[in-house]
């Protein structure tokens, strides 16, 4: 018994001693071939412990930005097709605008022209009867004068009501340009406030999607 003892004792005298041996700052473990302190082993058991909570940080980072992936990848699109089928129509009704308003400055154009044609044409014949009227009877040159200068006033007249008439057909044209411009100007702004409109439901409907990925699942 004395014997166990006195074993018991030498045990706890050794225990305490490589308790006050590794605790001194001078004691030098060596692991591996290398040599370390016990601060220089506690440092390095607190930088391995960080290092193990990044990586499992990063992990579940990992997962989750997987389950996003699959979110966004099951992601279905609405569906557009009636608005798809809208803005056909609203492109069909612009192009029939569009043509109809080449049409009326093409009339427009087309009656301008004629009116002068037919004006140059009477100016001609009017100067023709001018100059045979000139070259007439040297003893009718008084009724001839006479005739002359009611002929000038009939051209002139006749040159003013021209240009009234071209001044008119012009303002009539410039008003239809005008009015055809801005029911196009109206429906280009109609499309893209609904191109707007269907973009911003997009962006809403795929930021709904990424902030909350499993709402779905």
């Amino acid at each position: 018994m004395t014997e166990e003892i006195k074993d018991v004792n030498k045990k706890i005298d050794d225990a305490e001693a490589a308790v006050k041996k590794y605790a001194s700052k001078d004691t030098v473990i060596s692991i591996g071939g290398y040599e370390f302190t016990p601060a220089k082993l506690m440092v390095a058991f607190t930088l391995v412990s960080s290092i193990l909570g990044g990586l499992y940080g990063t992990f579940e980072v990992y997962k989750d930005y997987m389950g996003m992936k699959k979110k966004i990848a099951e992601y279905v699109s609405p569906d557009f097709s009636e608005f798809d089928k809208r803005l056909a129509v609203i492109e069909e009704n612009s192009a029939k605008t569009a043509k109809a308003v080449q049409e009326g400055s093409d009339k427009t154009a087309e009656y301008t022209r004629d009116i002068k044609n037919d004006l140059k044409a009477d100016i001609r014949r009017l100067e023709k009867t001018v100059e045979d009227v000139e070259r007439g009877n040297k003893t009718q040159q008084r009724e001839i004068d006479k005739t002359v200068a009611e002929v000038k006033t009939d051209v002139r007249n006749i040159q003013k009501q021209a240009d009234a008439s071209i001044n008119a057909a012009t303002k009539e044209m410039n008003r239809m340009a005008a009015e055809n411009t801005k029911a196009i100007a109206a429906n280009n702004k109609e499309v893209d406030a609904k191109l707007k409109a269907l973009d911003k439901k997009i962006n809403e409907d795929l930021k709904k999607a990424l902030d909350n990925p499993l709402a779905n699942k």
